[in-house]
């Protein structure tokens, strides 16, 4: 079995619930081999917005939908089929991930979306390809958030540099930086607190975080992850527009879609941030952050 069709399997598991959902309607529709009429759109764009594609989104994808049934003149269910899937392939655009090292990915996103464990996870998939990683827990006001990323950093074979909780997260990432040129490691992995209820206070800790970075570690290559759950929906997407008010964002690591019937929140994200969705968590072993590859994840959804 190569990579892609274990992957495959690993995404039909995962998204197992957004395809129950999604079957109800579309599915059932497709296998039907119904006529392609005004009822078969309706249904469409009702699944779609059931599975949390959004209303705007869906809306695109149908006007999108019958333009291209109309213009390659198709006739059957079938063909509708595939050029649904077409669409929604395009609308997810690419994801090629081509890191240059030294490299520093900074994580932002609010408590309880699963940010220190895809921390930890990405260090895992770094470590297997024979990176040297440090990770700096820049989250110090969350009771305990540094103790769980030492588990992840002990799980994956990570370096971790930590402070007492309440410490200065820029502190933390200056030391995490030294430790980082003395080891000569090649990955830097920072998370940073997840609190949004005083954007000011975020906005100046995280300019800070990124002035030490830009200032004692100039020539790394740096990305900046927000991380979202998936579970949340269309709120997924408002908190991570408050985070962009804040901070440029390079990507989405979007977790626990094996634990939602809404996955159709990666359609709507992507398109409503302009931001690639960069990883998706489809369990909860330390090897169930997958590179998004939104081919594979349209046909894992429509399998």
């Amino acid at each position: 079995m190569d990579r892609n069709e274990g992957l495959f399997s690993k995404l039909k598991k995962g998204l197992s619930n957004t395809k129950e959902g999604l079957s109800k309607n579309i599915g059932n529709l497709f296998n039907a081999g119904g006529e392609v009429n005004d009822d078969f759109y309706d249904q469409i764009e009702e699944a779609l917005i059931v599975a949390d594609v959004g209303m705007s989104t869906s809306m695109n994808i149908i006007d999108k939908l019958r333009k291209g049934i109309k213009t390659k003149k198709i006739k059957t269910v079938d063909g509708a089929k595939e050029e649904l899937k077409d669409i929604m392939t395009e609308m997810l655009g690419e994801n090629k991930i081509n890191y240059e090292y030294p490299l520093v990915i900074l994580f932002v996103g609010v408590n309880g979306v699963g940010k220190t464990t895809a921390i930890g996870k990405l260090s895992s998939k770094f470590k297997d390809e024979g990176k040297r990683v440090i990770m700096a827990a820049g989250d110090t006001f969350r009771a305990a958030a540094s103790e769980q990323l030492s588990e992840w950093a002990n799980r994956s074979g990570a370096g971790i540099v930590k402070h007492k909780e309440g410490a200065d997260p820029a502190a933390v990432i200056y030391d995490a930086i030294q430790s980082f040129k003395a080891k000569e490691a090649d990955v830097l992995l920072c998370d940073t607190a997840g609190r949004l209820h005083n954007k000011k206070n975020l906005m100046e800790e995280l300019k800070k975080i990124e002035r030490v970075i830009s200032k004692e570690l100039p020539e790394a290559n740096k990305e900046v992850y927000i991380v979202l759950d998936a579970t949340t929906g269309q709120n997924a997407i408002t908190q991570a527009k408050n985070f962009k008010d804040v901070v440029e964002l390079n990507g989405i690591i979007l977790t626990k879609l094996d634990g939602t019937a809404k996955g159709g929140v990666v359609i709507a994200v992507n398109r409503e941030l302009n931001l690639p969705i960069r990883y998706i968590g489809v369990g909860e072993g330390i090897n169930d952050l997958e590179v998004f590859d939104p081919r594979l994840f349209i046909e894992a959804l429509f399998e």
